[in-house]
C-alpha cells in the first residue's frame, strides 16, 4: 500500500490551460459563439422594441395588464442583453476564481 501512495500523488497533479486553437475547429467554434452572441443581441433588441410598444399601447389605452407585460418584456430583454455583453467577463472571472483555489 505504501508503494502506491507516490504514484497516486504523481497522477493527482493536473493543470489546465484553455486554448481553443489547440483543437481542430477551434476558430470555427469561436466564430459560432460570436454569431450566437450576435443573434442573442438581435433577439434582445426585438424583444425590447416589442415590449416598449406593448408598454406604450397598454399605457395609452389604460390597460394595466398589457402595460405590465410590456414593462416586463423591456426589463427581461435589457437583462438578457446585459448578460450577453457581460458573459465573457463573467466566465473569465469565475475561471480565474477557480484557478485561485488551492
Amino acid at each position: 500500500m505504501q508503494n502506491l501512495l507516490p504514484m497516486v500523488r504523481l497522477f493527482s497533479d493536473v493543470s489546465l490551460s484553455p486554448d481553443p486553437s489547440q483543437l481542430p475547429g477551434g476558430s470555427a467554434l469561436q466564430s459560432l459563439t460570436n454569431g450566437l452572441g450576435g443573434w442573442a443581441l438581435i433577439i434582445s433588441l426585438a424583444g425590447l422594441l416589442l415590449g416598449a410598444a406593448t408598454w406604450a399601447l397598454g399605457s395609452h389605452s389604460q390597460n394595466y395588464q398589457q402595460s405590465m407585460s410590456g414593462r416586463r418584456a423591456v426589463v427581461i430583454s435589457g437583462g438578457a442583453a446585459l448578460i450577453v455583453g457581460a458573459a465573457p467577463a463573467l466566465i473569465n472571472f469565475f475561471f480565474h476564481l477557480g484557478q485561485s483555489v488551492h
